[in-house]
């Protein structure tokens, strides 16, 4: 039974980072909850939203996620707590949490390519969301 019927706004931001960094089977890495701190620490979209909110809202999106149907339930969740200018940055907190770890399998394009869709994004949004964030992210050794 799926009991979580709504969240607000900065826990539907935190539920897209979790779904990415859970997306491959190793588990949410260090360097993957560093990004979502640090992002929660410094962005606009966060303000008073402090660190305990933060292991609250990660914990309780892995528990929604182990539920029956979870992925497609949270989904739905967080495209119904979001506004559309909202999902553009859900999107982008998503990549983040991806660039944070530079090895991408499979499993990780695949729930890029599902939260692209779930959100309703345009394909012309997505690809200049991921070109900002590969450009952030490049490195000066290859």
């Amino acid at each position: 039974m799926l009991a979580r019927t709504q969240m607000d706004p900065q826990e539907a931001l935190v539920c897209t980072m979790v779904l990415v960094a859970a997306a491959e089977s190793g588990g949410i890495t260090d360097r993957e909850i560093g990004v979502m701190a640090m992002v929660v620490q410094t962005l606009p979209v966060f303000t008073h939203f402090s660190n305990e909110r933060l292991q609250h809202a990660a914990d309780s999106a892995v528990s929604l996620l182990r539920d029956d149907d979870g992925l497609a339930h949270a989904a739905r969740l967080i495209r119904e707590s979001l506004e559309p200018r909202l999902r553009e940055t859900a999107y982008t907190l998503a990549c983040e949490v991806v660039a944070a770890d530079r090895v991408h399998g499979q499993p990780i394009l695949h729930m890029l390519a599902f939260l692209g869709d779930e959100l309703g994004l345009d394909r012309l949004v997505i690809a200049a969301i991921e070109r900002g964030t590969r450009a952030r992210y490049q490195r000066l050794d290859k």
